[in-house]
């Protein structure tokens, strides 16, 4: 092909991306403008929310995003990744319509599960489609940059709940959420691809040899396999908790419930606990820009640190400098400095969760990393459905400092599940990743 026949391509690549980029965003700010107005919440008497309820609430996102992947990861072979990414977006903006008008907490928690049903699937639809168009050696920077776009959600969700909230209070800012989610519906049935990988699972050979020759993509000659369908997990599960690989599947699985349990339980409680610690109320909305801020940076860096030590190792010390942040934010400390510590807090926080994935893409021999990842991805959900509630349980308790202490636990616990599977697989936690189809076929399983 010449040089000038690959320019196309290139173009379309970037296209495609973008319009993933942008609905990964849309993602983050939906997930945390909850975190974001959530001082302004409590503080709405009409509504009835408390911290226990907050809690409930925010487990019932994550409980609908672990229902959402899960269907995603066994739709997207019968009806196409375009159509699951942009129901996936009709979903949430639906969700955050409803939470917008909501008269009552269970009303407004009702919302939170249906927008949660539809950001579950998006993440690892648009994780797929990212790596699939991306250009020949570039499906990591591809997955790096889309990465991105969650956290930078997040910091739009945190400048809404700044800005918007004080002044038109809580409801505005999921109205803005739901208005952004229309928007961009339309350019996305207007101008994202179908995946030719799912064009071939639906048994429409041609198409997805015409959309793979636009976009210039290597199509594997063998036929693919549905991993997220029939039997095939469970076959799956037997294999990896059984035989010599267990230790390593329980020890992942442990280090993704940890992960997935700061993530959430972070993103949904960093405001109201920084207000309980004594900081006002703009300055603990901010936090969660910061940390979100951090989260960007982490996630350009993590990666080229894990190519010279390992991602194992990259991994247990982020979560143990994960578990030093959250314990020094349990100070009242000079607010330049808090701001510093969350910023700092969130380079680690993110991508240490990353790192499992990466070392669980080491950790199995070839036959059993796709199962592997998609398994790691999909326990690491309950973390995530754990970690609201959890911190919600907290502050209802009347122990707010308390849950800096809780969330260090947590990050202790999954740096020596890492740990200690570093020191137990070996020369194979260095080895290879996983090839690009090992990765795309665990894709639909996975979540941030």
């Amino acid at each position: 092909m010449s040089p000038s026949a690959t320019v196309p391509a290139r173009r379309s690549a970037a296209l495609v991306l973008a319009l993933c980029w942008t609905v990964v965003l849309l993602d983050g700010m939906d997930l945390n403008v909850y975190g974001a107005v959530m001082p302004y919440m409590l503080g709405d008497h009409t509504l009835g929310l408390t911290a226990g309820t907050a809690g409930t609430v925010g487990s019932w996102t994550t409980f609908g995003m672990l229902i959402g992947a899960l269907v995603a990861g066994n739709v997207t072979d019968r009806v196409g990744r375009r159509p699951v990414v942009a129901g996936c977006v009709l979903v949430f903006a639906a969700g955050s319509a409803l939470c917008a008008t909501a008269p009552t907490a269970a009303e407004f928690g009702a919302g939170r599960l249906v927008a949660g049903l539809g950001l579950g699937g998006v993440m690892p639809t648009c994780l797929a489609l990212a790596m699939e168009f991306a250009p020949a050696g570039r499906a990591a920077l591809s997955t790096g940059v889309l990465m991105t776009s969650y956290h930078v959600g997040g910091m739009i969700a945190t400048v809404l709940g700044l800005v918007a909230a004080p002044s038109a209070g809580w409801r505005l800012p999921f109205w803005i959420a739901t208005a952004a989610s229309c928007a961009v519906l339309p350019v996305l049935l207007r101008l994202l691809p179908e995946s030719p990988t799912a064009l071939r699972a639906m048994g429409r050979e041609r198409q997805a040899a015409q959309v793979a020759d636009a976009y210039g993509i290597h199509l594997a000659p063998q036929p693919v396999t549905r991993f997220a369908g029939g039997r095939a997990p469970l076959r799956g599960l037997l294999d990896l908790v059984r035989g010599e690989g267990r230790r390593a599947t329980s020890l992942l699985w442990a280090a993704s419930f940890c992960g997935l349990l700061l993530v959430y339980g972070v993103s949904t409680w960093l405001p109201q606990l920084m207000r309980a610690s004594g900081y006002g109320l703009t300055s603990s909305v901010g936090f969660l820009f910061a940390i979100n801020a951090g989260g960007v940076v982490g996630m350009l860096i993590a990666g080229r640190v894990a190519e010279r030590f390992g991602p194992a190792r990259v991994s247990a010390a982020w979560f143990v400098l994960t578990a030093a942040g959250s314990l020094l934010l349990a100070f009242h400390l000079p607010l330049l400095a808090t701001y510093a510590v969350v910023s700092l807090t969130g380079v680690w926080l993110f991508s240490a969760q990353v790192m499992v994935y990466a070392t669980a893409g080491r950790a199995y021999p070839p036959g059993q990393r796709a199962a592997g990842l998609g398994w790691t991805t999909g326990i690491g959900r309950f973390g995530a459905v754990v970690g609201p509630a959890l911190g919600g349980a907290v502050v209802a308790g009347g122990r707010e400092q308390w849950g800096f202490v809780t969330f260090a636990a947590a990050g202790l616990v999954g740096a020596l599940a890492v740990a200690a599977l570093a020191g137990s697989t070996g020369a194979r936690a260095a080895g290879p990743a996983p090839t690009a189809y090992e990765a795309e076929r665990a894709v639909p399983q996975a979540q941030h």
